[in-house]
């Protein structure tokens, strides 16, 4: 049976973790035999332990983590051999998982302070020799801080790209939002079309097939031909009301913006005297005048005029047929303005033109948005018994500038990977201000004390040239530059001749493993006594 992506999630975890404390027990194991005589309990089975803890608990409490295995290193500097153990590289991997797992800086870096704390508090409880010191101040502080970065820089470019890749699922996904509105825009552009080209010409039709029929000098059967006709005009009338309702389906705010004022008008060229025209021809009694000079209109707006007065028409014809219309156009400076004025409908027994292309007020609606969109204002309503459309339209549509939905996406997605590059800015700068802070207190006392140790060594050659009973001055340029100045206890306790002073220098360069110490006893300016002090009290 197949496992969920929750079940499989732990039990990944669950096998890295294994893998993680098998790999830091392998190192924990060779470094367990190549100590020689080392405890099986403190040196092997005891920090097995602590990592089998430890290694689980970095998931949940990082810091924790890291403080565990920092205490087996601290233990280890109480070994009188060496401070040299193999949890150092277990204390550089959970440090590294540390600054993977936590994203802020300050909880981590007070982690590693305190770590660094008890280390330097171990050495000075213990009276550790300079070994152990410099052990203590570069050794330890590397395998806290260093991969402690790494692990950030690792989890900054895993937000990086896990930030990059939700983007571009975002853009996906407002890329077909984008698509899905520009097809809901075009199906209303074809409704408003429909509405306003089809619906016009038919109510037209089937105003002229009723006049028809009325006509004293049909026969029988053509006047039930011309019945029947204008039936099936008016069926189209309504199938056209109900496409132009589905297709008039809301596309969302601002869609129609897109759509234009003039898009489908006077698709074939046609002028409002074309319109007026073709309406008297076909019986609808219309009267009209225009005033003041033609100006040179652009051409959404000679096609919004166009549309103001073809749906005032169509809808004179289908609510008050056989009344008379006025249209009036009147053109000034700056701005045309259009009026159509149908009167009341007159009482008869004609047959009207079904329904509307516009059925509910969809054809005024539209075309108040045309208007609005080229910068005008519509009116409509009753007026002196019969109904007014009435447009102010200005020479020059405003050019409208509205950003695109890809360029606003555009805008926002850089936005946020400009966030997330500061902010991963702004921690690196964060994790490396304090290891350079800690540097600058660490790194001075580590260089002192390793020159302090590599000046004091005296090789064994030289050792085996220098015969007592020489005075100082013979013997000078045999010796290194300083003596050792931190000789163990059991050293500088041990007997010496009476009235002698004695120096102690180093047999080897070894910083991080104690050395046995060769002591020259002085007297007068001369060696009197010489001999090799063991690294560790016998």
């Amino acid at each position: 049976m197949p496992q969920s992506p929750r079940t499989l999630l732990p039990t990944r975890s669950v096998l890295g973790d294994v893998a993680l404390w098998g790999g830091l027990a392998a190192a924990t194991g060779y470094g367990f035999r190549d100590a020689g005589a080392a405890s099986p309990v403190l040196d092997l089975l005891l920090p097995l332990a602590v990592l089998a803890v430890a290694v689980p608990l970095s998931r949940r409490r990082p810091g924790s983590a890291v403080f565990l295995v920092n205490g087996l290193c601290a233990l280890g500097l109480a070994d009188a051999a060496t401070p040299a153990n193999a949890q150092v590289l277990s204390l550089a991997a959970l440090s590294c998982l540390l600054g993977a797992r936590v994203a802020a800086a300050r909880g981590p870096l007070l982690v590693l302070a305190g770590c660094l704390l008890v280390d330097v508090a171990m050495c000075a409880v213990l009276r550790a020799q300079p070994v152990w010191w410099f052990y203590a101040l570069t050794v330890l502080p590397a395998a806290l801080l260093p991969p402690w970065l790494a692990g950030r820089h690792w989890r900054g470019r895993r937000e990086l790209v896990r930030e990059g890749w939700r983007l571009a699922r975002s853009l996906e996904e407002r890329q077909h939002l984008v698509a899905e509105r520009a097809r809901l825009t075009e199906r209303a552009d074809i409704a408003a079309d429909m509405h306003d080209s089809l619906g016009h010409v038919l109510s037209l039709v089937a105003l002229r097939a009723g006049a028809l029929e009325l006509s004293p000098d049909l026969t029988d059967r053509d006047s039930a031909d011309l019945a029947e006709l204008r039936g099936t005009i008016a069926d189209a009338v309504e199938q056209l009301r109900e496409t132009v309702a589905v297709l008039r389906d809301p596309p969302g705010p601002g869609a129609r913006a897109g759509a234009g004022p003039g898009a489908g008008a006077g698709a074939h060229g046609d002028t409002v005297d074309d319109l007026i025209g073709r309406a008297v021809a076909s019986g609808v009694p219309v009267r009209w005048k225009r005033r003041g000079p033609v100006p040179a209109l652009s051409p959404l707006v000679e096609r919004g005029m166009y549309r103001v007065v073809q749906e005032a028409l169509t809808n004179a014809v289908k609510h008050a047929p056989g009344s008379p219309v006025r249209v009036e156009i009147a053109h000034e400076a700056d701005r045309t303005s259009v009026c159509v004025l149908n009167g009341a409908a007159a009482p008869s027994d004609g047959p009207k033109a079904g329904g509307g292309a516009g059925g509910g007020g969809q054809g005024l609606a539209g075309l108040r948005e045309r208007v609005t969109v080229l910068g005008g204002s519509l009116r409509t309503g009753p007026y002196e018994g019969g109904f007014r459309v009435a447009a102010v339209l200005p020479h020059q549509a405003p050019a409208v500038s509205v950003p695109s939905e890809r360029t606003r996406t555009g805008a926002e997605s850089a936005e946020r990977l400009a966030v997330a590059r500061r902010a991963a800015r702004h921690r690196s700068v964060a994790a490396f201000a304090a290891p350079v802070a800690a540097a600058a207190f660490f790194v001075p006392a580590a260089v002192y004390l390793a020159w302090q140790l590599t000046t004091s060594v005296l090789p064994p050659s030289r050792f085996d040239e220098l015969p007592p009973g020489r005075p100082r001055t013979e013997l000078a340029p045999l010796l290194p530059a300083h003596a050792y100045p931190y000789p163990p206890d059991h050293a500088r306790s041990a007997p010496r001749p009476p009235g002698s002073d004695c120096e102690f220098y180093r047999s080897g360069r070894d910083l991080l493993d104690q050395v046995d110490l060769y002591r020259l006893c002085w007297a007068d300016g001369v060696l009197v006594a010489k001999d090799t002090v063991p690294a560790s009290r016998p």
